[in-house]
């Protein structure tokens, strides 16, 4: 979860240490070290009503891992637009992709100034490739498409990457209008990749979910499956679909999917 609530040019801005922030207590529950007590006490505050929280996180990076994987190995995709992608942790995108196809060239945008700082210091690009961050709000699609124009050929197929920023847009319909602008700009031969934490899956998620929102920090929107299906309208689903994240392409070896509050999916632009 990321925080895209701030104007653009926020990375200048000071970092607040001093309330939690939505993508410092995902960094926490990933096992990451870039966050603050007060993070540290929110995220266990949540995990108290809802332990699951931790899986959720985990196989979200999981899902967007394989999701690269299949992109970069099986689709040949060399360039990935990642909208609201948090803090760097294990297998950032452009290290997985870059792994299968050293020469593909991924963007990255937020808006936190921690995201900022970090990203600019922790994500390294391979000789053959590029990786950029951009500064910018996903309520701003025209700004990231111009600005990711400086590192991408958007002219040629790109996978547009939003992992757990949906949910940070309250009203479903500017959501959906985001994800059709950012959409529209890219060619045939385009994917989208889309996960978001599900509503009327597990209630005691849609619980610790309701106090986390009403604690002062950005409210994240649990949303149906079918809501989240939705982003998807007009485009070519990758088998299974939307489904629960861990039932999305399992690895040969991994333990029986379980069927968790968190949704996504893969789907092709015709």
């Amino acid at each position: 979860m990321t925080d895209p609530a701030t104007a653009p040019g926020s990375a200048r801005q000071k970092i607040d240490t001093s309330v939690p922030h939505s993508a410092r207590i995902w960094n926490y529950w990933l096992g990451g070290k870039d966050n603050y007590p007060v993070d540290e006490e929110a995220g266990d505050a949540y995990t108290a009503v809802f332990p699951g929280i931790v899986t959720i996180a985990r196989s979200s990076r999981a899902f967007l891992r394989r999701n690269i994987t299949y992109l970069a190995g099986e689709q040949g995709i060399r360039q990935f637009l990642d909208v609201g992608t948090g803090l760097p942790t294990a297998d950032n995108t452009h290290q997985v992709a870059q792994r299968i196809a050293p020469e593909s060239r991924i963007v990255y945008v937020d808006n936190d100034p921690m995201v900022l700082a970090h990203a600019r210091a922790l994500l390294y690009s391979t000789p053959e490739g590029a990786t950029a961050y951009v500064d910018a709000n996903v309520l701003d699609p025209e700004r990231i498409l111009e600005a990711a124009s400086g590192t991408l050929d958007l002219s040629r197929p790109t996978a547009l990457i939003l992992s757990n920023i949906l949910g940070h847009i309250a009203d479903l319909d500017e959501a959906r209008s985001v994800v059709d602008r950012l959409m529209a700009a890219l060619p045939s031969g385009s994917f989208l990749s889309v996960n978001d934490g599900s509503r009327g899956v597990d209630p005691v998620f849609e619980q610790a979910q309701e106090a986390y929102n009403s604690s002062g920090a950005v409210p994240y929107n649990l949303r149906t499956v079918e809501e989240i299906t939705s982003f998807f309208d007009g485009l070519e689903l990758v088998e299974p679909g939307v489904v629960s994240v861990q039932q999305w392409r399992p690895e040969a070896d991994a333990p029986e999917p379980e069927i968790i509050a968190e949704h996504g999916g893969l789907a092709r632009k015709p």
